[in-house]
């Protein structure tokens, strides 16, 4: 597979994985045969500076600080993955960063693909398409009448 391939697929499934919870990661993983793997990084919390921009093209401005977690672990076959988290949830990293390591492997990615990322990724967008489904329901259309005057 091609560096660009696995960067996409890699992309995705943090996508996916970021949005989803600890206990929904962890239950799909529990099917799966885990590989031997050590942690590289155990799961640390730390602070990242968020940036902004005024009108979105102007003056970069420091926002604030944003708590995160972060780990990486490296597969017995030797895939080194990496999972990062906003909040303080360094399990959720941790599980991330093995997802992460296992897609890279041969052995291992088609089955973090379909038994974890893919359903995961469903469940979210039935989520998202239920968010938009509630918040066109209340959905308010404003109309101006123009008097007759003049």
């Amino acid at each position: 597979m091609d560096a660009k391939t696995m960067q996409e697929r890699r992309r995705t499934a943090m996508q996916v994985l970021s949005h989803a919870s600890h206990a929904d990661i962890a239950a799909r993983l529990e099917g799966l045969g885990l590989p031997d793997h050590q942690d590289l990084r155990a799961a640390e919390n730390g602070l990242v500076m968020l940036r902004g921009r005024v009108g979105g093209d102007g003056a970069p401005f420091n926002l604030g600080e944003a708590t995160v977690s972060r780990a990486a672990v490296r597969l017995g076959s030797g895939e080194v993955g990496f999972g990062y988290v906003l909040g303080r949830d360094g399990g959720k990293a941790r599980l991330i960063a093995l997802c992460d390591a296992m897609i890279q492997s041969q052995a291992h990615a088609q089955g973090v693909l379909t038994q974890v990322v893919a359903p995961l990724q469903s469940q979210l967008q039935e989520s998202r398409q239920r968010q938009a489904e509630e918040a066109a329901a209340t959905r308010v259309d404003f109309y101006t009448m123009v008097r007759g005057e003049g």
